[in-house]
């Protein structure tokens, strides 16, 4: 009987990429499917897979210096031919699971070394020498374990100078779950944005593009830090804003069926310009036109794809023209939709990437 262990310290059992792409997707074609995570929520069977928890961590530095060890002997007593690691952390027990005789792979879903470069809870002066040695660490385990999934083909690519069996299996979105709409009369005059809320996301732009107009943002997401969400609450766009917090996957397509038009408004970061933000994929699979920063890997995506707008991020006023020149045409607005929502049945999808994480796992064994 194969059996496959997946290890995240640091996300949710229910994560979307670890449990509901990955492990349910490798469940449908190999024997036994673990997964071990740290919530304090116990162990339990769904979907198939077989969760094991090993305690809520009590602090960020209890997770990193005792969480892979309770990590590792769990998983060396599950005895799994694949073990699949999540969180850069757990890289310091890779090659003791080598050791075991199993195959280790990396699931990087960040480029960690850029993104640190962009913390702003970092000191700036140690940014860039926190990201070379993180850089210098995860080159070194990488190259010596099996292999590396990648969340996107840029990361793929920094991992495929030093491992040749690296991957992206990009986070595109299930096909079920995003409920397409073209109906364009029943929509409101609005645009909207889900995910988390940084202002490195646009969240002030987008208010400045909107203060003047009878344009009204439906947000959905949590605000980081906290006092952002006083900060926004203090702008005159405010006033055009509807607020819905976290919403569950059935509140997102509600969300997606009423406005008119998705926002992916991000800074120029080091580990944004590269992205894919599966918010992005979304947009496209429930049929909605996007307004997007002028990113060349996005402005790619969507001009190929003929589904929307690409805009310099920083200008409110530029902005403000693309969703004045989007809203107010129900005939264009409908076409991209369409468009987006076809680039997504025929490429941007997790069933194509399914297959591709099922075949590379087989190559493994």
């Amino acid at each position: 009987m194969t059996s496959i262990c997946h290890i995240t310290i640091v996300h949710t059992r229910y994560d979307v990429r670890i449990f509901h792409k990955e492990c349910k997707s490798l469940s449908k074609a190999f024997e036994q499917v673990n997964l071990i995570v740290a919530d304090g929520l116990g162990d339990e069977i769904k979907d198939g897979v077989n969760i094991y928890d090993i305690g809520k961590p009590k602090s960020r530095t209890d997770r990193f210096l005792k969480m892979s060890s309770r990590a590792l002997k769990k998983a060396v007593e599950i005895q799994s031919e694949i073990y699949h690691l999540h969180d850069p952390e757990l890289l310091r027990i890779a090659l003791k699971l080598k050791k075991s005789g199993a195959k280790v792979i990396f699931d990087s879903h960040e480029d960690l070394p850029r993104q640190i470069i962009s913390k702003p809870y970092i000191p700036k002066i140690l940014r860039k020498p926190i990201a070379f040695f993180v850089e210098i660490f995860e080159n070194r385990i990488a190259k010596k374990i099996d292999g590396i999934v990648a969340a996107t083909p840029y990361i793929r690519n920094r991992f495929l100078k030093i491992h040749p069996n690296s991957i992206d299996i990009n986070n595109y979105p299930i096909l079920d779950d995003i409920k397409f709409n073209n109906q364009w009369n029943n929509r409101t005059h609005s645009i909207g944005y889900i995910g988390g809320i940084f202002k490195t996301r646009g969240i002030i732009e987008t208010l400045d593009a909107i203060k003047d107009t009878d344009i009204k943002l439906i947000l959905a997401g949590n605000f980081s830090p906290e006092s952002l969400e006083t900060e926004c609450k203090r702008h005159k766009g405010w006033k055009n804003v509807e607020y819905l917090g976290f919403l569950d996957r059935k509140g997102i397509n509600e969300l997606l069926g009423k406005v008119k038009i998705g926002m992916v408004i991000l800074e120029a970061t080091p580990s944004y310009i590269n992205s894919l933000p599966v918010k992005m994929f979304e947009y496209m699979a429930a049929g909605l036109p996007l307004i997007a920063s002028n990113f060349p890997i996005w402005r790619q995506i969507i001009t190929e794809s003929n589904c929307g707008i690409c805009v310099d991020q920083t200008s409110p006023s530029d902005i403000a023209k693309a969703i004045i020149k989007l809203i107010s045409n129900n005939h264009l607005l409908k076409q991209h939709g369409i468009n987006g929502r076809k680039a997504i049945e025929e490429k941007y999808n997790w069933e194509i990437e399914e297959k591709k994480l099922i075949k590379y796992y087989s190559s493994l064994l």
